[in-house]
C-alpha cells in the first residue's frame, strides 16, 4: 500500500469514526427497519470504511505477533502460524462491527439521510471528498498554523506599542553585574 493511499484510508476512516461519534451523541429512540438499516450499509460502504473494518483483524494479529515473537524470538514461526491460524477463526466477528455501526448510523440518520449520504459518496465530487480531503485538511491545518503565529506576533506587537502610547516607554532594567 502507498503512503497515498494509506493516507487516504485513514482520512475516509477518520471520517467515519467522527461520524460514529457524533451519531452515538445524537441518536435518537427509534425503531430500526431492515430498509433504514441497509440504507445505512450502503452509507458505510460508499464512505468506504469497510476497508478501515478489513484492516482490524490483519493489524491486530500483525501486533500481536510482533509482541510475541520480541519476548519468544525462537518460536517466531510457531508464533506466527498459530497467530494466522487464530486470527482465521475470528474473521467472521467482523460482520459483528459492520452491523453496530448500521445501526449507529441508523439511529442517527433518516433513511433519506442515509439514502442521500450514500448518493453523495458514491458520486464524483464525494469520491473527490473521501480521495483528497486528508490533504486538503493537512493544509487547511499548517495555513491556520502559519495564519494563528503571524496573528499573535502581530497582535504583541500592536498591544506593545499601544501600552507604550498609554503609559510611555518604561526604563530597562539594568543587568545583573
Amino acid at each position: 500500500m502507498t503512503i497515498l493511499t494509506g493516507l487516504k484510508r485513514f482520512g475516509a476512516g477518520m471520517i467515519v469514526i467522527s461520524s460514529l461519534a457524533v451519531a452515538g451523541h445524537s441518536a435518537v429512540a427509534q425503531e430500526l427497519s431492515e430498509d433504514h438499516i441497509a440504507a445505512a450499509r450502503t452509507a458505510i460502504a460508499a464512505l468506504g470504511s469497510t476497508d478501515q473494518f478489513d484492516a482490524i483483524i490483519p493489524g491486530a494479529a500483525e501486533q500481536l505477533k510482533i509482541n510475541l515473537i520480541r519476548a519468544n524470538a525462537d518460536l517466531q514461526q510457531v508464533i506466527s502460524d498459530t497467530v494466522d491460524e487464530e486470527a482465521l477463526k475470528i474473521v467472521p466477528r467482523r460482520a459483528d462491527l459492520e452491523k453496530e455501526a448500521a445501526q449507529i448510523y441508523a439511529k442517527a440518520f433518516t433513511k433519506e439521510e442515509l439514502v442521500a449520504i450514500a448518493d453523495f459518496y458514491s458520486s464524483e465530487p464525494g469520491k473527490k471528498l473521501i480521495e483528497t480531503g486528508p490533504l486538503v485538511t493537512r493544509e487547511l491545518i499548517k495555513s491556520a498554523d502559519i495564519w494563528s503565529s503571524g496573528v499573535a506576533r502581530d497582535l504583541a506587537d500592536n498591544v506593545n506599542k499601544a501600552i507604550e502610547a498609554k503609559v510611555g516607554e518604561r526604563p530597562k532594567l539594568a543587568e545583573d553585574k
